[in-house]
Order: C-alpha cells, then structure tokens, then sequence
C-alpha cells in the first residue's frame, strides 16, 4: 500500500535528482534535495487539511487530484508562479521575466522580495479564513477544551471570521505603511497594495469555498434521497450503493484544493528563495516535495488515518493559524523558514500524540 501510493513520488524524486545533476553538476543534486524536504516540512499540514477533503471525494477525482492536480501544483505554482509575480510586480511580459530569471537571477530574486508583501497578505488572509471557520465551529471532538468551547460560542456572532481577518489585516498594513514611511517611504505606496491583495484572498477564500459549500449541500440533499431509496431497496430486497463527491461538488471542491494548495505553497516558493534563485533548480525541488505531499494525502485518505486519530486535523488546522499569523508577519519582518516549518510540524506531532494517548484511553476504559 505505502509503496503502491508513494510510487510515483519515488519517480519524480529520482529523475528530478538526475535532472538537477544534468543541469548544474552535483552541488544542484544538493540543493534539489534540501528544497524538497524544505517542501515537505512546510507543507505536511497541507497534507491533512487536504485528505479531510478528499475523503469526501470518489476515486475518479482522487485520480484527478494526483493527475492534473499535480500538474497545476508543481508547473503552475512551482514554475510559472514566481515568473507571473515577478511578471505583474516589475511590469515585465512573461517572457521577459523568463529571461530576466535564467540571465539575471539576483535581479529577479530582487523583484521576487519586493512582491513578497503582496504574495503574504494574499495567502495570509486565505489561510487565516480556513483556520477561523474551523475554532470558530462548534465541534463535537476538541482537542483543546478550554480554547475551543469559548472560541466555539463566539463563532455563533455571524461574519465573525470575516471580522478579526480583516482586522488582522488592517493591522499588517497600517503597520508596514507605517514603517515604511518612517524609514523613507520607499514601500509606503504598497500599503494599499497589501489590503488590496488581502482583501483578494478574503474574497478568492469565499468565492471558492461558497461555491464548493453549496454543491456539498447539494450532494449531502442527493445522498440523503439515495439512502432512503438504498433503505426503501433493502426492505424490498433490492442492493444499493453509496455516493461519493462528484460531478459539480467534487469541480468545486477540486477547486477549492488548489486555491488551497497554491496559498500553501507561498511559503516555500518564499522560503526557496534563501536557499537558490534559480528558478530551475527550485521548481525541481518544490515540485518533489509537491509530489510527496500529494502522495501523502491520498495515503492518509485510504488509510483512514484522520478518523483514528482524531486530533490530528485539529493540530493542522492550528498549524495553518500560525502559518497565517507568519505571512503577515512577514509582510514587515523576516521569519526564517525554519520556524516556519517547525511550528507546522511541533503542532501536528503534539496532536498525533495526544490522538495516540485517546486511543490508549478509550482501548483501556479509562
């Protein structure tokens, strides 16, 4: 099964490595190998938050996601990605910026940290919508108790999430138009940038995840008309089967898997950056670590592993809080992509473990 799921990971690590040889000798086949456990680390939460929603899904768009998902993932937002935004933040066509990358790798990295407040205040604020709509819902299993309950009854105010998002935003751009002036006013202007991309990421979050919500709904209408004709079937000694996530909900929901992909993604195209800036080497690398993510949702999808420990989801969830949290920190201030990673993994290790300590408790009696 680990073998069978992870197979084609393993050979994307082995020709992205040969290609990274290819291309630069063997100090690439290093900094390849660094970038895709880079990839990994930062996005192991990727992974569940991922396998609670393709769960919901059938096998064909599980196919899907590992097919032409991989595809938009590792091209779209490893390669084209950090061209496009250097693209639209210097006023270069595509192909310039192309060039510009394979020719003059320290102006483009330039102009790649110059967009980075627009890049964080965009993924930020989807994130920190993902994770608010999660503490915010009255949940049946809490991790945390004493924060969730509280969190849960304040979630009953409507917009609620949308509120102390935008609040956190407004906070980050004050601040970084603030200091900007302060120290010249050099990036003042960008302020408004920033609340714009914000704003864009609320706005792309809702679009996406309302689009997806009202298609579940209607899936969930669809499923409870089918388990009445599956009953109404048994009484009359007839077989029926289950259904899936298809058609328009699985679309949308595909969809809202790649938005969420790409808002995942920001920090390690971000963070590839303080290891190479050759756009080559760092879309071999990321899309091996994408690759592996991939694999290790649809892994934790068929082993059911959400279900057994269930805290698990609970502790991506507040990994993408924190992860939220550090991209517009780091609309002002540099966080280095260590930290970044390892409150993504100390949190989701924590609720491993006390998933681990639940199953001990309930198997005892205790």
């Amino acid at each position: 099964m680990l073998l069978k799921t992870f197979r084609w990971a393993f050979v994307v690590t082995a020709l992205g490595l040969a290609a990274g040889v290819l291309y630069d000798g063997w100090t690439a086949l290093g900094i390849v190998a660094i970038l895709s456990v880079l990839e990994i680390s930062l996005s192991f939460d990727n992974a569940v938050i991922n396998a609670g929603i393709l769960k919901k899904m059938n096998a064909f768009w599980q196919r899907i996601f590992l097919t032409v998902g991989i595809v938009i993932a590792v091209f779209g937002m490893r390669l084209v990605f950090p061209v496009v935004i250097v693209a639209i933040s210097a006023r270069l066509s595509p192909w310039n910026a192309v060039h510009l990358a394979l020719t003059d790798k320290d102006r483009y990295q330039e102009l790649v940290t110059d967009a980075h407040p627009s890049i964080a205040a965009f993924g930020g604020m989807f994130l920190m919508m993902i994770f608010l709509d999660f503490v915010f819902e009255d949940r049946e299993i809490k991790w945390l108790g004493r924060l969730e309950r509280p969190l849960a009854k304040l979630g009953r105010v409507d917009m609620l999430s949308v509120c102390v998002a935008l609040i956190a935003l407004l906070v980050s751009a004050t601040v970084f138009g603030a200091h900007a002036h302060q120290h010249g006013g050099t990036h003042a202007d960008k302020a408004e940038t920033v609340l714009l991309a914000g704003v864009a990421g609320l706005i792309t979050y809702m679009v996406v995840g309302g689009l997806s919500g009202f298609f579940e709904q209607r899936l969930e209408d669809e499923e409870e008309r089918e388990q009445e004709a599956e009953e109404e079937a048994e009484r009359s000694g007839r077989s029926g089967s289950p259904v899936k996530l298809a058609g328009k909900a699985a679309f949308f929901m595909f969809l809202y898997l790649e938005v969420l992909d790409a808002s995942f993604s920001f920090d390690g195209v971000i963070g590839a950056f303080a290891i190479t800036n050759d756009i080559v080497l760092m879309a071999l690398g990321l899309g091996i670590g994408a690759m592996y993510v991939r694999s290790l949702t649809v892994y934790l999808v068929r082993q059911g592993t959400l279900d057994d420990y269930v805290y698990l989801e609970h502790g991506a969830h507040y990994a993408i809080g924190a992860l939220s949290v550090i991209l517009l920190v780091t609309i002002q201030y540099e966080i280095n992509e260590i930290i970044t990673g390892l409150v993504g993994v100390v949190l989701i290790g924590a609720s491993f473990w006390s998933s681990v300590r639940r199953n001990r408790a309930l198997r005892t009696g205790s």
